[in-house]
């Protein structure tokens, strides 16, 4: 029988969805990264989410390996070219999570453009300010989308129907105007968006892409949503440029400073920017669960579920 090695919790279904396809689905919850290296080369396929890293010292010792499947869309905890050179098959779920992640870019921004982080809490002690909390529409806003793939592409479907006018630049794809977006250059972009929204996978080219110099670029004082990865990012620039009011406001449900799996912040690299960045009313923050919906979750286990089989039929 086919082996698949669990590194990660996941739905149910995952397991039960593979193991009706003939698999063996085995966990070790308590294994740590010299535990899988020791058992790895006994198994044919790997799920994982972002507990440790696939690279090259533990993929080099999966000599039965055939697939990596990742639960969730970003693959850089995994060394996709040496897998691949090894014949390994990564396969991911984009498709599981889109919608919860446009779901929450939304309902982050309207948050943000209504004050309602700071008017619940003012209201639950009793203070009742109306004027102070005067709120911003969408209405009529120009929403730029960097990176065009699931998620982008759920957050502009999203937007349909707030009469926004929604621009789109991804550097990998072209040809996808329609009814939802208008396919755009960079620079467009920097001309005319009032939103900026960050819907890329972190990469060597994505890491740190926003820093002072790159805000800076925008006609407009903007806001910016991002929903991706913390580290494409540069904080210490972000918040300097919240206080000079260049960004008018900030949606961060990922942020740089949290740990490999995504599990908590990374306590001993918090700087001074991180204070500032959480005593800012103009701020609004989640902890990475923008794609993290109870829909989503069983999304993602059938999408890999489905990818895994058709990769067997298709052999």
């Amino acid at each position: 029988m086919k082996k698949v090695l669990f590194v990660d919790t996941t739905h149910p279904y995952l397991v039960e969805g593979l193991e009706k396809a003939g698999f063996q689905c085995d966990s070790f919850p308590g294994y740590q990264r010299p535990d899988f290296l020791n058992i790895i080369n006994e198994y044919e396929g790997i799920i994982i989410r972002s507990k440790i890293k696939l690279d090259e010292e533990i993929l080099s010792k999966a000599k039965q390996l055939k697939f990596i499947g990742r639960v969730g869309a970003g693959m850089e905890n995994i060394d996709v070219a040496f897998a691949e050179n090894k014949n390994i098959i990564c396969l991911n779920a984009p498709e599981g999570n889109r919608n919860a992640v446009g779901e929450q870019a939304v309902g982050m921004l309207l948050m943000l453009f209504n004050n309602l982080r700071r008017a619940d809490e003012e209201v639950r002690k009793g203070i009742w300010k109306r004027e102070e909390n005067r709120g911003l529409e969408l209405e009529g806003k120009t929403i730029g989308i960097i990176g065009y793939g699931n998620t982008g592409g759920a957050f502009a479907r999203k937007l349909f129907g707030f009469n926004v006018n929604v621009l789109a630049y991804d550097k990998y794809k072209k040809g996808f105007s329609d009814e939802f977006v208008t396919e755009s250059t960079m620079d467009e972009l920097f001309e005319q968006c009032d939103v900026v929204s960050l819907h890329l996978p972190l990469t060597e080219e994505t890491r740190f892409l926003v820093t002072d110099e790159f805000i800076n670029k925008f006609k407009k004082p903007v806001f910016v949503v991002n929903t991706a990865r913390g580290k494409i990012v540069n904080t210490v620039d972000l918040v300097k440029n919240l206080k000079t009011g260049k960004v008018r406001g900030a949606c961060l449900d990922v942020l740089e400073f949290e740990g490999l799996s995504f599990e908590h912040l990374d306590a001993k690299q918090l700087p001074q920017a991180f204070a500032d960045l959480i005593d800012m009313d103009q701020v609004v923050l989640s902890p990475h669960i923008a794609g993290w919906t109870h829909e989503s979750n069983w999304k993602l286990a059938n999408t890999l579920v489905e990818k895994v089989k058709n990769l067997y039929i298709n052999k």
